[in-house]
């Protein structure tokens, strides 16, 4: 049981996030939830139990990262758990038919994004000399694949800058850990295509896709070992995948 931890999740109005703010609030965890979509931060928060506190944020304004959780109320600020969630993807094909406009989301968003993130929370960590921090990876930052060229650059950078925080951290007593998944059925698709609901249908036909949930699971697994266990790193996939574009389809 996580009671009496503050968490932080952002990303948390949808997909991998949004199960991560229930499953630990579930867990007895007080939960921060952050997105840019205040809407469903507050719809999430009127359904779960327990302490909640949704904050509009967009990750990738550093300035406003460090101005909304140093603006926190007092009993929200000691946060204990991040889950550094927030990402997308957009476009997928050649680097030089993509928008430049969409590689700098990716790369504002899902690495300065975790970095001001992280640079906002660690300090009160280390200071108080415990805490968890989930680094949300992909795949993708291990294995590259045509027409993905500036997201599994973001996603490879995310894997750097948590192997280079885990020597920054080195004899705080706070753990860090960087969870890669596979292939998740969530809005990830529908984001990266545009709101193309059919071809984003057709990335899981036939398969059978990890869930938000089941990703969840394995951080509330992870982050309620014992204190002196670390799980450094994870590579979760569906059991129908066994490489980043090597996927079992079943008609």
């Amino acid at each position: 049981m996580l009671v009496e931890r503050t968490a932080l999740v952002t990303g948390a109005s949808s997909g991998i996030g949004e199960a991560c703010a229930r499953q630990l609030a579930r867990a007895g965890a007080r939960v921060i939830v952050t997105a840019r979509r205040r809407d469903r931060l507050e719809a999430l928060a009127a359904e779960l139990d327990g302490p909640i506190h949704p904050l509009e944020l967009d990750v990738s304004d550093h300035h406003a990262v460090q101005r909304a959780l140093d603006e926190l109320p007092t009993e929200w600020r000691d946060i204990d758990l991040l889950v550094n969630n927030a990402g997308l993807a957009a476009g997928l094909g050649p680097l030089w038919d993509n928008a430049p406009a969409d590689w700098w989301a990716m790369l504002d968003t899902n690495v300065a994004g975790a970095m001001s993130v992280a640079a906002a929370v660690l300090p009160g960590m280390v200071e108080r000399g415990r805490g968890d921090v989930i680094m949300i990876g992909s795949i993708a930052g291990r294995e590259a694949y045509p027409g993905g060229a500036a997201y599994c650059a973001s996603k490879a950078a995310v894997h750097q800058l948590t192997d280079a925080l885990r020597g920054d951290l080195h004899g705080t007593g706070v753990r860090l850990c960087l969870v890669e998944p596979g292939m998740v059925e969530t809005e990830f698709s529908l984001v990266r295509f545009g709101g193309d609901a059919d071809r984003a249908a057709a990335v899981y036909q036939d398969t059978t896709p990890l869930t938000a949930d089941d990703v969840a699971d394995v951080i509330t697994w992870i982050v309620d070992r014992p204190d002196h266990v670390e799980v450094a790193d994870v590579l979760v996939m569906p059991t129908a995948q066994s490489a980043a574009t090597r996927v079992e389809r079943r008609r």
